[in-house]
């Protein structure tokens, strides 16, 4: 397991880099983190087609056709084509929900934005007509992202600005609606949200600074390169601002907004951007403590109060401060607190020994402990704010699922770390886990490997649902069809997994979704 649920500190040897784990800290959770113990059992389809699998439960030509004539016909005011198409959708939805139970995958999702197009007339429900015409019995709507909630003017008491702001659509609850007509049509409507990157907006309110997340050179994360990845659809790294997940006041927006949210009773929430900022070329990879992204107020008084002595405060004080303990450190230490034994820290136990340790070793010793310290103390701060994020949803009964990458825990080199820190092994086993499966290598071996790695990290008790990125029928950028993909996901994983989501309608449907963005006539 790469990361350990604590530091017992019965060992304080540096372990080598191969087996180096994330650190974790032995703290008591005030958090009350929820693990619960549902166990999903999964089978094979009794019957399935022979070579590469082929899209399941999509609608005929003539069924299509159909339907979008009545809706159509609705649309312009025709009662009669209106009940009819409403039975229509009625019977399709028994029909998918049917299939799907019927067919692998049992659940089949894709990732989907809504523009201030969509409110016009008719537009949502072809939409979302042409998603279940695929095949889809889920949809994840993009909620809240790019400093960004879709939530109504009129009704957003958020401190980010609502995502529908054209003129005259103030009460316009699209949220609400694309829920509401997603179960007509037979889908379940998950809200997919960011997590710790809360935008640029979020960046611009002066009574929010102490809320960002900041390194040892006072930088924030718009301030520096990143990569933004394949979910990003942002125009900029501007956009992509991270907080500081020890804040108080990120922490109440945040719960702020999931329950607004939880207020449009959507089936299940997603959290993606559960992690820091990722960096580019040489930054991607931390091995620094002011390199971590822990020096805000809130963060940095976390990390001091883990102390257990006077001792252990100053030298990780110290530091924090300089990014190194020296001997001389040391020496003023030992001076300043010599009432005190060996400093220590959570996490942190000393076994008596007979052998006494030169200066030079004991620097050594403890600069690696609090690096260590430091690690796990970042890497905490965000399995806390998940743990809030999702208390108020499992308290409903919905899951609330974790996306991320598969290699984000990742230990690199002798003593660092993907600078992402994306704990997901220790994220809760009740979690819902969205592995992003993107790896690109021509073929789907690199990509269902990614999954095989969740699959051997993750509980047995925990869901775990791929996100794909790619298209029917063909490669694109050279990853492999979505069919191929699926297929080697069923040969190789098929008892463990049952459910896939595909990224994205705009990947799938460019024409349609430049025409929504624009509000080009369809």
């Amino acid at each position: 397991m790469l990361f350990p649920r604590s530091l017992t500190g019965k060992s304080t040897k540096k372990p080598p880099a191969s087996s180096r784990p994330f650190p974790g800290l032995k703290i008591a959770s005030s958090l009350g983190l929820a693990f619960l113990t549902a166990i999903i059992t999964t089978a094979l389809p009794s019957q399935q087609a022979q070579g590469v699998m082929r899209p399941t439960c999509q609608l005929s030509a003539d069924e299509v056709a159909k339907k979008n004539d009545l809706r159509q016909a609705a649309v312009a005011g025709d009662s009669q084509a209106q009940q009819e198409y409403d039975a229509l959708l009625q019977t399709q939805a028994e029909r998918l929900n049917t299939c799907r139970n019927q067919n692998w995958p049992k659940n089949q999702a894709i990732w989907l934005r809504l523009y201030p197009c969509d409110a016009r007339p008719g537009n949502l429900d072809a939409l979302l007509d042409r998603i279940v015409n695929k095949g889809y019995n889920q949809v994840y709507v993009e909620t809240f992202y790019d400093g960004q909630v879709l939530l109504p003017v009129s009704d957003n008491p958020t401190p980010w600005p609502s995502a529908i702001r054209t003129p005259g659509l103030e009460n316009l609850d699209l949220l609400a609606e694309v829920i509401k007509k997603g179960r007509q049509r037979g889908l379940k409507v998950y809200a997919w949200h960011f997590t710790m990157n809360f935008g640029h907006t979020y960046a611009q309110d002066p009574m929010r600074q102490s809320a960002l997340a900041m390194n040892g050179q006072g930088q924030h994360t718009m301030n520096i390169s990143q990569e933004l990845g394949l979910h990003s659809q942002a125009e900029s790294q501007e956009s992509h601002v991270f907080i500081d997940p020890y804040s108080p006041q990120a922490r109440q927006d945040y719960a702020l907004m999931i329950s607004e949210v939880l207020d449009r009773q959507p089936d299940g929430m997603l959290f993606d951007y559960v992690r820091y900022l990722r960096g580019v070329g040489s930054a991607s990879v931390v091995s620094n403590v002011q390199q971590l992204w822990i020096y805000s107020q809130a963060s940095r008084e976390t990390l001091y109060q883990r102390a257990l002595n006077q001792k252990g405060r100053e030298l990780i004080r110290r530091f924090v401060a300089n990014g190194t303990v020296t001997t001389q450190d040391i020496a003023d230490v030992n001076q300043l607190y010599s009432g005190e034994g060996e400093p220590l820290w959570q996490g942190r136990s000393v076994v008596a020994t007979k052998t006494v340790a030169t200066p030079e070793q004991l620097q050594s010793q403890l600069q690696w402990e609090l690096w260590y310290l430091s690690v796990a103390h970042a890497v905490q701060g965000i399995l806390d704010f998940v743990a809030l994020a999702i208390e108020p949803i499992e308290a409903q009964g919905l899951p609330a699922g974790a996306v991320f990458f598969p290699g984000g825990n990742r230990p690199v080199g002798e003593r660092g770390y993907d600078s992402r820190l994306q704990p997901w092994d220790r994220f809760p086993a009740s979690m819902e886990f969205h592995p992003m499966a993107y790896a690109n290598c021509g073929k789907t071996q690199c990509i269902v490997d990614e999954i095989q790695r969740v699959v051997s990290m993750a509980s047995p008790q925990t869901r775990i649902i791929p996100a794909l990125a790619g298209d029917w029928g063909k490669s694109i950028k050279d990853r492999p069809s979505l069919e191929a993909q699926m297929d080697d996901i069923y040969r190789r994983l098929g008892n463990r997994i049952d459910s896939v989501s595909h990224f994205a309608y705009a990947w799938q449907e460019p024409e349609s979704e430049r025409d929504r963005k624009f509000c080009n006539s369809n």
